[in-house]
């Protein structure tokens, strides 16, 4: 039995995706640029240069506290944190101290069936430092990312398993992507996290001397970090060498161990002071209108809504919704079929018998559009594929779904119809469908024919299978579909061959 509970909190950083950088005018888009060509004296910390505030960058901090269910300091200012580094030009980073954007928010995480909320400190606003390549010896500095804007989280200490911190993490990166605000791509930089770990004996409520871990570059590496972090400590402990003091520990991911690097600043060591060149950062009513009006759906209430509204299950919704291009597909399909339901009916789509007729359908449309897209779809395409080059439109990919529901056409056609499309064939579905002979063979006379062609010409197999062997079903089902080229409702293929096989 672990003797022992565990104690995690999360300092993040998440990169903004302005088009130009905190303080100055420069490019914010650093990704394969030559070092040190998207800089400026402001950035690069000249004498008597000036700071001035990126709006959009406020805005998108906003969104990102919001959409983290924090408070909104209305009154905030920036602050010097002083600190001699090769990477920060200045001398200090301009980040914000005492008095940041926003405070005391959280986030509601799903986790093997189970939700819970992570306490979120603070959200505050920062510039990022410069690059350090280390290369032969030598540290060599890339200043063009000095001054990107910065979004820094700091959770409370709520987790309770590396486990946990990693869904979190996916869960951030997720409300990011959907806000639009970063592209949160931990191996580009985009989102990086320190962790901090201590243990206590279970029942203790004290906080004991925490471990900060840096160099983690990939939500594995947080979790691997962690788990390494937890056993070594938990060892320590059970020494009666219990962790005395604060200390930074950075992860080698080729070892997969922690190495000490040096004891833990505290705020002290920063020199923390107002930010003499910028104002007090005052955000207006009219501000968090405009933030308001932009703040879409985000993916935990989109999952819940698509598992209300399109009947899917809890996990099926979390495949389309993590992903938002891919929510946004589905519904693209669903709101075409919903419109193809009530034309075939002939009603008005704000009628009772429309919402009748469509509560009676939605659940079989949207599940076999689940599968279609999730399944098959999915199936076509590789890991380097660009979602932007993708040539079946929802309309399409509902006319599809259209034809299979009403088995015009089977599976099997329909994998063929959908590589049509997915190749880039200019052509509706139905077109496809015709063009190729792939129409669903549903006349009695004409599968009462092949079935009485397959028992003549099978005999061996016909007396098996009056004999007991009822798994050579399949076998004539598949002679079935053979000779005809794939055209029969299997189903109905069925049911006319256990009629004749009588």
């Amino acid at each position: 039995m672990n003797k022992y509970e565990t104690i995690i909190g999360l300092e993040i950083h998440l990169q903004l995706k302005t088009k130009s950088k905190m303080f100055c005018a420069c490019s914010n888009d650093a990704d394969g640029q030559d070092p040190n060509t998207l800089v400026c004296p402001i950035c690069l910390g000249h004498p008597g240069t000036l700071p001035a505030v990126n709006k959009e960058a406020i805005k998108m901090g906003l969104l990102m506290a919001l959409a983290l269910n924090c408070k909104i300091n209305k009154h905030s200012k920036f602050d010097r944190k002083n600190y001699f580094y090769p990477d920060l030009p200045k001398g200090y980073q301009i980040s914000q101290f005492d008095e940041p954007l926003s405070h005391d928010g959280h986030l509601i995480i799903e986790l093997d069936n189970q939700t819970w909320s992570i306490g979120i400190e603070r959200l505050h606003l920062e510039e990022d430092a410069a690059k350090n390549i280390h290369k032969d010896n030598k540290t060599l500095v890339d200043y063009n990312r000095a001054g990107t804007p910065l979004a820094e989280i700091v959770t409370k200490p709520d987790f309770k398993s590396p486990k946990e911190t990693r869904e979190f993490l996916q869960q951030l990166r997720l409300i990011a992507r959907y806000l639009g605000v970063s592209d949160a791509d931990m191996e580009k930089g985009h989102l990086r996290c320190d962790a901090n770990i201590s243990l206590r004996p279970i029942g203790d409520h004290d906080l004991y001397p925490k471990t900060e871990i840096k160099n983690l570059n990939s939500f594995r590496a947080v979790e691997k970090a962690l788990l390494f972090e937890e056993k070594r400590q938990a060892e320590l402990w059970s020494k009666g060498q219990a962790p005395q003091t604060t200390e930074t520990r950075g992860w080698d991911e080729n070892k997969s161990e922690t190495i000490l690097q040096r004891d833990k600043e505290g705020s002290a060591d920063y020199r923390y002071f107002p930010e003499p060149d910028l104002p007090p950062l005052i955000i207006s009513e009219d501000l968090m209108q405009q933030v308001n009006a932009v703040m879409p759906e985000l993916p935990f209430a989109k999952k819940d809504r698509f598992v209300k509204e399109y009947k899917l299950k809890g996990e099926d919704a979390w495949v389309l919704v993590n992903q938002k291009i891919w929510a946004n597909y589905f519904e693209g399909v669903m709101s075409d079929l919903r419109a193809w339901l009530f034309r075939s009916e002939k009603l008005h789509e704000d009628s009772n018998e429309a919402a009748k007729l469509w509560d009676e359908k939605k659940e079989k449309l949207s599940k076999l559009t689940f599968n279609w897209i999730s399944s098959e779809l999915f199936g076509l395409i590789g890991n380097n594929f660009n979602i932007k080059d993708l040539k079946i439109s929802a309309e399409n990919m509902a006319e599809l779904v259209k034809l299979i529901y009403q088995k015009s056409i089977n599976s099997s056609a329909g994998q063929v119809i959908l590589r049509e499309m997915f190749s880039g064939a200019d052509d509706d579905p139905s077109h496809i469908a015709e063009r190729l002979d792939l129409a669903q063979v549903d006349d009695d006379s004409t599968l009462e024919g092949i079935a009485t062609k397959i028992v003549m010409s099978n005999p061996e197999q016909v007396s098996d299978y009056r004999a007991g062997k009822e798994a050579l079903m399949k076998f004539f089902v598949g002679q079935f579909m053979k000779e005809s080229k794939g055209k029969a409702n299997p189903q109905k293929a069925e049911e006319i061959l256990k009629k004749k096989l009588k």
